[in-house]
């Protein structure tokens, strides 16, 4: 998820018990990747591999350059993005958008395997609309060019993020190709998880939106798949030392001041999961020092752990 999934976010995804971790969207146009974002987003020093990098665009010569440079660079696994629903990646005929030019599409497929060393995989919605769903053409096409697995986000690209997520059409997917297919949309927990792998027949589950501030639901979601015990929520404990370490990582990764204005939505995502902790969230959003925010999430947490000790 672009602006989300950077590398801080990616490794404690990983240590948290995500199988996979893919990076943030990277256009395609190599001529952009000067800009401090590009380079932020392109930037796996020390992460855990595979590296699996996602790339977006919709012109197939471009995307070809991309892969090989992404690959020279190190990445063992090439992502392509023909999921994202943004207004200003569709607008560029990329992401979600490609779904309504099959031909466009398999002519990107088969310019990135060809020019990959590396498996390539594919990020996908069921359709451009509800009128118009083609995930399981796409699917076979993607299949027949070469493309190593298959994510599907249970909406079409009209849809957004409203409403509920569909899993019919993943399900028809799964019946229809060989690859394995990812199921994506909508989990939000590990009963959930196991709920849509029975139903859909998926290899894996996919979360996205599900992890901002619950990092850890890769480790209840695979515990439960693997022992059918639900694991018990975190201590307040564990959740500040998880918190701590993703600012530490934030304010390392971007500097103090990039780092500091990155780190508000992060532990605003983690304070939503906390009750009573609107005050602190709006207190949180006025820091402009990375030291005070260390400093001052501590304090917070140490107030209510004491709280419920007291209460206890």
């Amino acid at each position: 998820m672009a602006g989300v999934t950077d590398r801080p976010f990616r490794q404690l995804c990983r240590q948290l018990g995500a199988g996979l971790a893919v990076s943030e969207m990277v256009t395609s146009d190599t001529r952009l990747w000067g800009s401090r974002k590009s380079r932020l987003r392109l930037d796996h020093c020390g992460e855990t591999a595979p590296v699996s990098v996602q790339i977006a665009g919709g012109d197939p010569g471009m995307m070809a350059e991309a892969t090989r440079e992404n690959v020279r660079r190190g990445a063992k696994i090439i992502d392509i993005n023909m999921g994202c629903p943004a207004k200003k990646v569709c607008k560029r005929a990329a992401g979600s958008a490609l779904l309504r030019d099959e031909k466009l599409v398999a002519d990107i497929l088969r310019a990135v395997v060809q020019s990959a060393s590396v498996p390539v995989t594919l990020k996908i919605r069921t359709g451009w609309c509800p009128d118009f769903r083609n995930g399981i053409t796409i699917a076979k096409m993607a299949e027949d060019a070469g493309i190593a697995a298959l994510a599907v986000h249970g909406r079409t690209r009209a849809c957004g993020y409203h409403g509920e997520a569909e899993f019919d059409t993943i399900a028809d997917i799964v019946s229809r190709v060989k690859i394995p297919v990812f199921a994506n949309g909508d989990i939000t927990s590990a009963d959930r998880a196991r709920e849509v792998l029975n139903y859909t027949g998926a290899a894996a589950v996919m979360i996205g939106r599900a992890a901002q501030g619950r990092p850890w639901i890769f480790r209840e979601i695979a515990h439960f798949l693997a022992t059918g015990e639900r694991l018990p929520e975190p201590t307040l404990d564990e959740v500040r030392e998880i918190l701590l370490t993703h600012l530490g990582e934030l304010h390392r990764f971007y500097g103090e001041l990039m780092g500091v204005r990155i780190a508000r939505k992060h532990v605003g995502w983690y304070l939503k999961t906390l009750a009573n902790s609107e005050s602190f969230r709006k207190t949180f959003f006025q820091i402009e020092s990375a030291e005070v925010q260390n400093a001052s999430v501590h304090e917070w947490f140490e107030r209510r752990i004491t709280r419920g000790a007291q209460a206890a």
